[in-house]
């Protein structure tokens, strides 16, 4: 499979045809390593016209010391025959005998050198090309034995009367390339240089080998890991398709990764001809990897300026290097050739005198890092600090895997005391809390028992983040409580010390929160505070944070006062990603629950993070969005919480999600959910609420109503034993009044209604009582049309929009007629239409004797273009530049559009998808 060689086979058909018309010409085909000039004498030789005799040999570096061999492949076959029989050519077959006197004798180098000699076989040549022209093919020249190299040279500067086209390859970057001889032949020559593959023929041989044409990604991935190479695009996709690969985008790092034996042992040998500062340099290079710079790799391979250069372009001519500024492989294939060559000794010796050139020349951390990674424990002084200090990088740019393992090498590399190596295990600890939550207990563990003091020992245990769902483990709390008696939890304590005895309180109070005894002594503990509790420090605060949930969950606090007290935390406490790994984030909880969000979400923007974007900032999000009755937004931040969530916040997150899907209605993420929970969802009192919210929505939406009420009743059992009454969080109790309705179970549902409104008046959430006094205005003798009327007065004073639609929904409905009627209906209407529930637009619309508005109606001038853009496949930036705005104002147009459409996200807005089958504009 030739790709792009058009001008090479045309230059060589140019040469035959002069031949054909008593002209002799030479060319010469050069080129690095697998740029495929044997691939195209092989296709020139391989279909030769009838008028034309082709003579062809293939020098080999094992051949060198056999004289006239390459005279003796090219004429074997000829004497053999018939001199006038035309096309005969070597066809690899076993040579035929060579009539004695012939050819000079093997090893004859005296005759070989003498005028005589040559022009005697120049004769035999010319006699051969005298009924017909001869096509001579060389492959690999570089490896040629001398005599055969004087006699083509002998040749080449003797073209006249010859109807011969002499077409011989040679390979860039080799020794021999250099041989006056060979120069001679270049010299007479008309040199062609196969360039690399472009994009195209990349995707053009992709097909060829695996049968299907490639994605875009993926031939990209195969074109800039090989540079075109013909050879080594080949060699990546030969075993490709026994495991079944195909040439998809998510395919495409599997292609960049592959490292073929059979390329690796071609380019050791390859590099085994070579002379020693040729190999020197390469170990070089591989020793730094992508971290070398010229300087350095000079001194590792021990040249002066000169011999770096001649080596240097030795290795480009070979075209081991990518076209770079600092000396880089091509590919990953060829520093495993180059490693191949050495011994596992004289490996580590080169890597670490890589290391050692880094760290002097004062080089980022992070490449030294990866250096001494590479090997074994080296004990450098410094290796240490280097690692401590590259795992900080790490974790600043948001890759706490890489963090761990450069700490797990610093362990094996620190030979200091146990102070030391408790800081490295806290730190390695530190590390692992959101990627590996029981190696951060069990190293946190390891820490403490090396740590001579108290208040160390409580700081370390302090690392371990809280779990917000469910109890700990014991041995987190085996070390809390451990920790605080060793403090003295009733010693007045000061500076430090008092801020982690007060973080120490506040894990173990939240740890006993699924016990109604711990949770009435968390609240009676809030209350001994006082009004306000003491928030001068961020222990104090999480303390206060902590004791608010126990409050909110018991709902022994009002809602207002509860609001007041998170409000104070919030004013107090720095917006930063650190809050994580804190009990903090039940803050946002705390003002859900509440009804108390405005502002809130500002506060908690992603933009205010220096840091990498965290998942409990996506989630805080989602419930502020959740509150304000905001589907589309809510929907959004739990995707991205969920996207972003490690292993201490994939529950917390799939806890916000579940409270989303449930006011969206959507079946496929509550089936997701409900999927993730039989793999992944520890046991928990908060999870096992969740899940069964979450199967009783499922079951209602699918006809099964009585199953649906089973597990709502069964959720409310197991909340009210562990004293969670907060209807706000778990609404097990509304939605079993909606289904006693449905199912006709008029005495159950009312006990329940007033129930649920005797807790939401205690509450005094605004949001809650509304939807009390709504649900009750359901049911026969429950108030009617005034406590509807009452239910939006209460409403109106709410950020949840999304619950005065529903009651305006229903008491336009109640009204039956009349101006009050068609009013409350219009704006159940356009309010629904803003929360991004086209379900409850259409119902309104419904009940007016309306056509619900088209969501593509709805959209603005400025939104309707950035939705053709999209569908155009523009990023948000590209849409930026297209029209002349910043990427923000491009970001909140599709916002609008997604919340008007009911889409959540580019992909359905491109799918023209949504829980209203709203129709995009194209």
């Amino acid at each position: 499979m030739l790709y792009e060689r058009e001008s090479e086979l045309a230059g060589i058909d140019t040469a035959v045809r002069r031949a054909q018309a008593g002209r002799s010409s030479v060319l010469l085909l050069t080129g690095p390593l697998g740029i495929g000039r044997s691939a195209l004498l092989h296709e020139v030789g391989a279909h030769p016209p009838d008028t034309l005799r082709v003579l062809r040999a293939n020098a080999a570096p094992m051949e060198q010391d056999f004289a006239f061999g390459i005279v003796h492949q090219l004429f074997a076959p000829l004497l053999a025959g018939d001199l006038t029989a035309p096309g005969c050519q070597d066809t690899g077959s076993t040579p035929r005998p060579v009539p004695a006197g012939s050819l000079p004798a093997l090893g004859d180098e005296d005759a070989a050198a003498s005028e005589a000699v040559l022009h005697g076989l120049r004769s035999l040549l010319a006699e051969a090309c005298a009924t017909t022209p001869v096509l001579i093919l060389v492959d690999d020249l570089q490896w040629a034995d001398l005599p055969s190299l004087r006699w083509l040279a002998y040749v080449a500067r003797r073209p006249h009367g010859l109807r011969a086209a002499l077409v011989c390859t040679l390979r860039d970057g080799d020794p021999r390339a250099q041989h006056p001889l060979i120069r001679d032949i270049a010299d007479a020559a008309d040199i062609l240089r196969p360039a690399p593959l472009s994009l195209d023929s990349t995707q053009a041989l992709i097909h060829d080998h695996l049968g299907e044409s490639p994605d875009d990604a993926y031939a990209r991935a195969c074109h800039d890991t090989c540079a075109g190479n013909p050879l080594f695009l080949q060699s990546v996709l030969r075993d490709l398709p026994l495991s079944g690969h195909r040439p998809t985008a998510e395919h495409a790092d599997q292609a960049r990764m592959q490292r073929p034996v059979q390329l690796r042992d071609r380019l050791a040998g390859c590099l085994y001809t070579q002379p020693g500062p040729v190999r020197d340099l390469a170990a070089a290079i591989a020793a730094f990897g992508d971290h070398g710079e010229p300087d350095l790799i000079q001194r590792h391979a021990r040249l002066d300026g000169i011999g770096y250069q001649q080596a240097l372009r030795t290795l480009h001519h070979l075209g081991l290097l990518a076209v770079h500024d600092t000396p880089r492989f091509i590919h990953r294939v060829v520093r495993d050739a180059v490693e191949s060559a050495l011994t596992v000794a004289e490996r580590e010796r080169s890597r670490d005198a890589a290391a050692e050139l880094l760290h002097q020349a004062g080089r980022p951390a992070e490449h030294v890092a990866d250096l001494l990674m590479a090997g074994t424990a080296t004990h450098r002084p410094w290796a240490v600090g280097v690692l401590r200090t590259a795992a900080h990088a790490a974790l600043r740019h948001g890759v706490p895997g890489t963090a761990a393992r450069y700490l797990q090498r610093a362990l094996l590399e620190s030979t200091a005391g146990d102070g030391e190596r408790a800081r490295l295990l806290i730190e390695l600890a530190g590390a692992e809390r959101g990627i590996d939550p029981a190696a951060c207990e069990r190293h946190i563990s390891q820490a403490v028992r090396l740590l001579p003091s108290a208040t160390d020992r409580a700081a370390a245990t302090l690392r371990i983040p809280p779990n917000f769902l469910g109890e700990a483990s014991p041995t987190v709390m085996d070390l809390l409580r451990r920790a605080s008696e060793d403090l003295d939890p009733t010693a007045p304590h000061q500076g430090p010390a008092r801020e982690i005895a007060l973080g120490l309180e506040a894990r173990l109070w939240h740890a006993g929160h699924e016990n109604p005894t711990e949770l009435t002594g968390a609240v009676e503990r809030l209350r001994a505070l006082g009004t306000p509790p003491p928030l001068d420090t961020g222990g104090a605060r999480e303390l206060a944070a902590v004791l608010t949930n126990a409050a909110v969950l018991s709902s022994a606090v009002p809602a207002p006062d509860v609001a007041a007290l998170a409000g104070q935390i919030l004013e107090r406490e720095p917006v930063t990603a650190a809050r994580a790994c804190t009990a903090l984030p039940l803050v946002a909880v705390a003002l859900y629950a509440a009804d108390a969000v405005e502002g809130f979400n500002t506060r908690l923007s992603c933009e205010q993070h220096s840091d990498r974007p965290h998942a409990v900032v996506h989630a805080e999000n989602a419930l502020i969005q959740l509150a304000r009755g905001r589907l589309t937004q809510a929907r959004e931040q739990g995707d991205r919480a969920a996207e972003l969530a490690d292993a201490d916040w994939r529950e917390p997150t799939a806890v916000v999600r579940a409270a989303v899907a449930m006011e969206t209605g959507d079946i496929q993420l509550i089936e997701r959910l409900l999927e993730d929970a039989k793999q992944r969802w520890p046991d928990s009192l908060a999870l096992t609420a969740m899940l069964q919210l979450l199967k009783a929505s499922l079951d209602a939406r699918r006809g099964r109503g009585v199953h649906a009420l089973e597990s709502l009743l069964a959720c409310g059992r197991q909340l009210e034993a562990a004293g969670w009454r907060n209807s706000a969080l778990y609404p097990w109790r509304p939605r079993a009044i909606v289904l006693h309705h449905r199912l006709g179970e008029s005495r159950p549902a009312l006990a329940l209604a007033e129930e649920e409104l005797a807790w939401a008046r205690q509450w005094a959430a605004p949001a809650a009582l509304g939807r009390a006094l709504r649900l009750k205005a359901l049911l026969p003798g429950g108030g009617g049309v005034p406590a509807l009327r009452e239910s939006a007065e209460i409403l109106r004073t709410s950020a949840n929009t999304l619950e005065l639609t529903r009651t305006l929904l229903q008491l336009g409905r109640a009204l039956e007629s009349g101006k009050e009627s068609k009013a409350a209906l219009r704006e159940a209407a356009d309010l629904a239409t803003a929360c991004g529930a086209p379900w409850l637009t259409e119902r309104a619309c419904a009940a007016l004797g309306t056509a619900a508005p088209s969501a593509e109606a709805s959209l603005t001038h400025s939104e309707r273009k950035v939705v053709s853009l999209v569908g155009r496949g523009l990023t948000n930036q590209e849409i930026a530049d297209e029209l002349g705005v910043s990427t923000r104002a491009v970001e909140k147009h599709l916002t609008s559009c997604y919340r008007k459409l009911g889409v959540v996200g580019r992909r359905e807005l491109l799918g023209g998808r949504s829980a209203g089958k709203a129709s995009v504009p194209r």
